[in-house]
């Protein structure tokens, strides 16, 4: 399978800068270049520049997910060309700990990253700042054949992860009133027709993946996700350097600014094929563009189904400080809600939408 892959080939990769500038109208379209820095003024076209190469790091490869897509044509669209911004685009290889090492060793700048993996590395060490989510729902899901119509009935079943339980997960469980032991866990493949050939009762996924596939195969599963238990996550989460952050703020404004742009061009249906287009381009050989339009089209109704209680784009305080309480309880780490804010900035964000959720462009 593609995934199998893809996970082969992270053992080889070497993080290969790749990125390339195109320009871009205010319009949005590619069709018609604008020149660089049309969309800042001289004196923060020359900030940005000062910045010099922001480093730009996915969470898993090309995938059409969001974090990373938008990213994808942002760049293609000449967004950051507009903005004055030299970003480089480099494809990770889904390892969480190497991402956040790269981030705060500030070889990586910014990249795509969950505020419970924010989170988590700092609370073991690793001095990174979350600077935007787009939802606070999650992508971890459970899966269960239809017959299944309780929780509580995975009692002395077999669920199968690709590793480990992801928090959320286990915490929807601790809701249904199951203890860890309750459920026998065993790791499996990527193989989600598992399922429904019962050899699993239950298969952790994500929510735009392996569902997906198994309706594309004509199976019927229940999802169960854990913000319907009103266990917090996110979606579309970016980190970055703090050290950079502080130094160059503009950059990671505007990079945010450039992106959230791209976000909310390439979710409008008529512009979903141009967008996953990009993505192809990006992908190369490994591209699936009816998978990947799956992908990005199931992310961005979630998002769009849950949106954030404060800002378009920012960090909710209440959510950071109960993913501290999960983190505590379910991640192996002990982190106070005070501290978990304080791994947060909503500033960045917030400067580049306004009151409607809108991205304001040109910057100011």
């Amino acid at each position: 399978m593609r995934n199998v892959r893809r996970l082969a080939a992270a053992a080889l990769l070497t993080l290969v800068v790749a990125g390339l500038a195109a320009c871009g109208d205010d319009s949005g379209s590619p069709e018609d270049a604008g020149r660089t820095g049309s969309a800042v003024s001289a004196e923060r076209c020359e900030q940005n520049e000062a910045a010099g190469t922001v480093t730009y790091l996915s969470g898993y490869y090309w995938q059409a997910s969001a974090s990373i897509l938008e990213v994808i044509a942002a760049d293609a669209l000449g967004y950051f060309t507009d903005l004055c911004l030299d970003v480089r685009l480099q494809p990770g290889p889904g390892d969480v700990s190497q991402n956040t090492k790269l981030l705060a060793s500030g070889q990586v700048k910014i990249g795509g990253l969950s505020q419970q993996d924010t989170i988590t590395a700092n609370a073991n060490g690793l001095e990174i700042v979350g600077v935007s989510s787009y939802s606070d729902a999650g992508l971890d899901v459970l899966m269960t054949r239809p017959d299944v119509t309780d929780l509580a009935q995975l009692k002395g079943k077999v669920l199968g992860h690709k590793g480990w339980v992801p928090m959320g997960v286990s915490a929807m469980l601790a809701s249904a009133g199951l203890a860890a032991d309750d459920v026998e866990q065993v790791k499996v493949g990527y193989d989600p027709t598992i399922l429904p050939r019962r050899d699993v009762d239950a298969l952790v996924g994500f929510i735009s993946n392996e569902p997906e596939q198994l309706r594309a195969a004509g199976e019927e599963v229940t999802v169960w996700e854990p913000k319907d238990f009103g266990v917090p996550g996110s979606i579309g989460a970016f980190a970055a350097n703090p050290e950079f952050a502080e130094q160059h703020p503009t950059a990671v404004e505007d990079f945010l600014r450039a992106v959230f742009r791209a976000y909310q061009y390439c979710a409008e249906d008529a512009h979903v094929a141009e967008c996953i287009g990009f993505q192809n381009e990006r992908a190369g050989a490994e591209a699936d563009p009816e998978h990947e339009t799956t992908v990005w089209t199931t992310e961005t109704r979630v998002i769009a189904e849950n949106p954030l209680p404060v800002k378009w784009g920012s960090v909710d305080p209440a959510n950071v400080r109960a993913l501290a309480g999960l983190i505590s309880q379910y991640g192996g780490v002990a982190v106070t809600p005070d501290q978990a804010a304080g791994w947060f900035d909503s500033s960045f964000a917030d400067a580049v939408v306004d009151d409607s959720g809108t991205v304001v462009w040109p910057a100011p």
